[in-house]
């Protein structure tokens, strides 16, 4: 017999993922019933969307990066977990912890994102490192500013030249980004800087295989684009295929025929993969998967057969508006996570609600200063408009509001000073990096 005087269980939601979808979910359930528990593997949530600024001296990791438990810290109903989850039993609704603990659910949402997509050549990853974490930022301005230090000392102007020659893989919004943020610190932050060498003579190079850059962007946007790259600087390069990175060389497909360009770093911004979630649930709940390992979903961002189970993010294959799948990009994330909340919410009361419809508010491309282009849907421009419109959209989405004043008041100092504060070394040399140091491979490892 139920004493009459019990409390009921609430209602468990696990959240699998810290990023724009996790958050945004875990967020949206905060002070409800429901006993909520975030889990991730990092102890913070990371804007990606400027993680390129990290990666070329503009901005610190800790501008872009605010703590998962101050951010939730006003919801008393929920917990947040540093874990990593590596299984699923969705018959017994329990999923199981790195160190082999299990935690039941009622609710399940995985958020876990993507990862780089080298197409087959996981070899390319120490030699073209791409950019998905604050790890890979980091590591990728080191490259970078490695690179400038090791041509002042170059005596041999081959090997100068291929220090002072950047390669970017791929031309979406990732690719254009970087290639553009490169060339304004080739030519114009660091031109001051050294004095053996002149900095013009950089070399940047953004490579993509389609015929244009910004592929998803309207044509017209694609051209205004590549033309404000070529005005900065960079060399944009379309219809080649990159079939090798090695020994300091990137060999490229173009017409048939290859062809080599030697250079010591190289980026990768080409494609992503889906995280091993997506695996854990094809294997343990049956999920579809699409050729890069994202999870195909329900219209309500469920798994078929599984009601409970909900991905939504990058990991998501959302199929069911317009010809092609949702893009994976952050506004995305933040409507699924937000639509996923308003379901359970209405679930509890006994309703029902509509199938997940995403808001397309534009898509934003950023190439340097004062050059960006903007597709709004009705309207279509670039120049300085698009610029201030990407930056304000950027200001408003960090998360916490000393995030907001740091970044304005960061990027507004480095408007009028063409400064970048965050140009720092870390990290330990690469062997190819200790020889233009003059230091043997033998020796220990160099610390800059």
């Amino acid at each position: 017999m139920v004493d009459p005087t019990e409390q009921p269980a609430a209602h468990r939601v696990v959240v699998i993922g810290g990023g724009f979808g996790g958050l945004y979910a875990a967020k949206a359930l905060g002070r409800t019933a429901a006993d909520v528990t975030l889990i991730d593997k990092r102890n913070f949530h990371l804007f990606q969307p400027l993680l390129y600024q990290v990666a070329t001296g503009t901005l610190s990791p800790a501008d872009i990066s605010s703590p998962l438990r101050g951010i939730l810290s006003d919801s008393k109903n929920t917990q947040v977990l540093m874990d990593e989850v590596i299984d699923l039993d969705p018959h017994q609704q329990q999923i199981v912890l790195q160190q082999g603990e299990s935690l039941s659910y009622d609710t399940l949402i995985v958020a876990t994102g993507v990862s780089h997509h080298y197409f087959g050549n996981d070899q390319w990853k120490q030699t073209a490192p791409g950019l998905k974490t604050i790890e890979d930022a980091l590591e990728m301005r080191r490259r970078i500013f490695v690179a400038f230090e090791a041509a002042e000392k170059e005596t041999d102007p081959e090997q100068r030249r291929a220090w002072l020659t950047f390669v970017v893989v791929g031309g979406g919004p990732t690719g254009v980004e970087l290639a553009g943020a490169i060339a304004e610190l080739a030519f114009k932050t660091l031109k001051r800087d050294f004095r053996n060498i002149d900095t013009n003579e950089a070399q940047v190079l953004l490579l993509e295989g389609l015929d244009r850059v910004l592929p998803p962007y309207p044509p017209e946007l694609s051209a205004k684009a590549e033309a404000s790259l070529t005005k900065l600087g960079v060399t944009v390069e379309t219809k080649v295929l990159v079939t090798n990175i090695q020994d300091n060389t990137v060999t490229v497909k173009r017409d048939g025929q290859e062809e080599y360009i030697p250079a010591r770093t190289v980026l990768w911004a080409a494609g992503v993969k889906a995280s091993a979630m997506g695996q854990v649930l094809a294997d343990r709940a049956g999920a579809a998967l699409d050729r890069v390992g994202r999870v195909m979903v329900e219209p309500d961002l469920s798994l078929a057969n599984h009601p409970n189970i909900f991905v939504i993010g990058d990991l998501a294959n959302f199929s069911h508006q317009g010809e092609r799948p949702l893009p994976g990009v952050a506004p995305v994330a933040m409507q699924e996570g937000e639509y996923v909340a308003k379901l359970l919410k209405q679930r509890w009361l006994g309703n029902t609600v509509t199938p997940f419809v995403y808001k397309d508010f534009g898509s934003l491309a950023v190439i340097g200063q004062n050059e960006a282009v903007a597709d709004l849907g009705f309207v279509r421009f670039d120049g300085v408009l698009a610029w201030l419109l990407w930056i304000f959209a950027h200001i408003y989405f960090l998360i916490e509001f000393d995030n907001k004043l740091i970044v304005m008041l960061q990027w507004g100092w480095n408007y009028f000073t063409r400064k970048r504060g965050a140009r720092i070394i870390t990290g330990e040399l690469m062997p190819e990096e200790d020889n233009a140091y003059g230091v043997q491979s033998s020796q220990a490892p160099v610390k800059v």
